[in-house]
């Protein structure tokens, strides 16, 4: 194993930064608008398009907000979204920043839009602690399409037996190991040294 490939949300990331709860789990109380409105009418219809680059979030999400909630600007909510999205699992992020200094080259593999990918980098300085992120949007495929995985691997240079997956998603994981990827279902129940030892 040369590399390992870390999915963001859901694994390296985990909700709120005060409770862990979803980043919309407050969000008609301090904006107005209802989570269930949002992922009906925004969500649903453009995210799709959105995470793999074919639209822009902005573009798509202002037309949105001017039919469920006229009184609030796009980069209002996604300055909200993005800072109640930043619960780091600090124990994971230690034991990566440690096999990287031994070696490992280290990686974010996520489903994100060019935004989130910036705030991840520059906001969240997760640009310190990995050697680069591979994302959807800049990619033009998501996980668990196998084009990801094929270009996550050209892109980094690195034979896919060479690569580990660290993921949250079953669906993911399977895509990963079709395309000769090794690959982990975290479940955030034990820490990374045990799963690597136990994959010898």
């Amino acid at each position: 194993m040369r590399a390992i490939m870390v999915d963001v949300d859901g694994v390296l990331i985990r909700g709120r930064p005060d409770d862990g709860c979803h980043w919309s789990t407050s969000l008609e109380a301090d904006l107005g608008i209802s989570a269930d409105d949002l992922h009906r009418e925004f969500f649903a219809v453009h995210w799709d398009e959105i995470v793999i680059g074919r639209a822009m979030l902005t573009d798509r999400l202002r037309p949105v907000l001017q039919k469920v909630a006229p009184h609030l600007a796009a980069e209002q909510l996604i300055d909200y979204w993005f800072s109640r999205d930043t619960r780091l699992d600090e124990n994971l992020l230690a034991a990566l920043t440690q096999l990287r200094s031994s070696g490992v080259q280290i990686h974010l593999a996520t489903n994100q839009e060019h935004l989130r990918a910036k705030y991840l980098l520059t906001e969240l300085t997760l640009a310190d602690h990995i050697d680069s992120i591979q994302y959807s949007a800049q990619i033009g495929a998501k996980k668990p399409e196998p084009d990801f995985f094929r270009a996550v691997a050209a892109r980094t240079g690195f034979s896919p037996s060479d690569i580990l997956l660290i993921d949250d998603t079953a669906k993911n994981v399977q895509g990963a190991k079709a395309m000769g990827w090794s690959a982990v279902l975290w479940t955030n129940e034990r820490p990374l040294h045990e799963i690597l030892s136990d994959m010898g």
